[in-house]
């Protein structure tokens, strides 16, 4: 039986306010950070590189966060929205954001859940002003029709949901640090050169240059080394003994003996870009096979895509099928030189640039060109958009290894990349476990001890 909870004015129920003006000249105080627009995710915050505006005694009240506001965006995406943590101290809101406090009878996760319902659904629209560039106002805010359950329902529904989220923000962090994990290796071997370095001291001291390459690459002290199995030892001296003990001069600066400067397309199978099937003709589309977009390269393990060809339109096109384990390069626009990994099969359009590795250099490859996003966005060149071409991106110079030791990367990282696409994976599922009970939650039609029960299933 679904409930028939009373439609409330939101602005009854809430406090909000705007964010600050950013003016470089007008604004007094002392620096703080601040939140903008593109700093709001649903249901998280991308804290990365902050943006600080000065702002004085008297304002911290009006423009700072407490934990559990509201911050929800008024332009950009009109209603997207996250609930702060206190994830940095002193964290300030611009203009572009509300902040929304909630009274007593409403929950702020309620709100929030009730925010992505209407988000995901379109009920925002009808309150947005402006049609190429949409806002939602102060005043729209405030007259946001929303349902007011019971307190008690309002905190069990958001405790189900937030259980959820939980498991996905947990993965996204567990994530994040499989990422650096690789990235830290990738640093150490092929950028600081750590194992290289390490033998060349060692000789200069009259030590012993295989021992200093095992503590270089293992982190481990020579007491440490002692006490390791024989076989991880014996694994470690194998890799250890791969590497140069000297370095000699290139185009790029030093560089280890034996190794070279060269070009992405080196390790590749092949380099190509993708295709778009003729729109004319329907047979062409909603098909089976994933068709990655540029705008879906922000993504950086992709799992699927929003539109799909069939075999005609691929046949059709100059699309072509790219294998798990691609490294994509998006071209065009504003997500030039972003880099994204194809967790399975799939095809593109023409804004985007395959990096099909060789066997030994999939992980390389990858994050070769995660560290190179900013020097390939920086080639882009163009008057009305700036964009990348194919020859731009497999040309990139790069310092190559040798195919033994990126085998060793490889070997080392797999295991890394493989259990972040399976984390990928299950955020994805359990994503689409609350957007399905999120609804029914809401009308009622699923009441929260139902919902408890599928989430124990779900997650034992």
């Amino acid at each position: 039986m679904a409930f028939n909870d009373p439609l409330v004015r939101l602005g009854d129920y809430v406090e909000a306010c705007l964010g600050k003006m950013l003016d470089a000249q007008k604004n007094r105080g002392a620096f703080q950070p601040y939140l903008g627009n593109s700093n709001v995710r649903w249901g998280a915050f991308d804290l990365q590189d902050l943006a600080v505006m000065r702002f004085e005694q008297q304002e911290e009240e009006r423009y700072g966060l407490r934990d559990g506001d509201l911050v929800v965006c008024e332009g950009g995406e009109p209603g997207r929205c996250a609930i702060w943590q206190g994830e940095v101290p002193n964290m300030k809101i611009q203009k572009a954001l509300h902040r929304i406090r909630v009274k007593d009878g409403l929950d702020n996760y309620f709100l929030y859940y009730w925010f992505l319902h209407a988000g995901k659904t379109g009920a925002l629209e009808p309150y947005f002003t402006g049609t190429t560039i949409k806002h939602l106002t102060g005043k729209a805010l405030a007259e946001l029709k929303v349902p007011l359950p019971p307190i008690d329902r309002q905190r069990g529904l958001a405790k189900v949901l937030r259980s959820l989220d939980y498991k996905i923000n947990l993965n996204l962090r567990i994530n994040q640090t499989l990422e650096a994990m690789a990235q830290a290796i990738f640093k150490s071997w092929f950028v600081d050169f750590d194992p290289v370095k390490a033998k060349i001291a060692a000789i200069e001291q009259g030590e012993d240059p295989l021992r200093a390459a095992m503590r270089a690459i293992s982190g481990k002290t020579d007491a440490e080394l002692d006490q390791m199995p024989r076989e991880y030892h014996n694994q470690l001296a194998t890799t250890a003994e791969l590497f140069p003990d000297a370095m000699e001069e290139s185009e790029l600066g030093d560089i280890p003996k034996g190794w070279e400067v060269g070009a992405f397309k080196q390790c590749c199978l092949r380099v190509e870009s993708g295709g778009t099937p003729s729109r004319k003709e329907p047979v062409f589309w909603d098909g089976s096979i994933p068709w990655l977009t540029s705008g879906e390269v922000r993504d950086v393990v992709v799992l699927d895509t929003k539109e799909k060809i069939t075999p005609d339109g691929l046949d059709s096109s100059s699309a072509k099928l790219w294998p798990p384990m691609t490294t994509v390069v998006a071209m065009y626009g504003a997500t030039a030189g972003q880099v994204c990994l194809l967790a399975k099969e799939m095809t593109a359009n023409q804004a985007c640039c395959a990096l099909i590795p060789l066997a030994e250099f999939k992980a390389f490859i990858f994050i070769a060109a995660r560290q190179s996003t900013q020097q390939l966005s920086e080639k882009a060149s163009g008057s009305a958009q700036q964009n990348l071409n194919k020859s731009l991106v497999e040309n990139h110079a790069y310092v190559i290894p040798t195919k033994k030791i990126a085998e060793k990367f490889e070997k080392a990282t797999t295991t890394l990349l493989q259990r972040w696409i399976q984390n990928q994976k299950e955020i994805t599922t359990l994503g689409m476990v609350r957007d399905t009970l999120l609804p029914k939650l809401l009308s009622g039609e699923l009441r929260v001890s139902n919902a408890e029960h599928i989430m124990e299933k779900v997650w034992p």
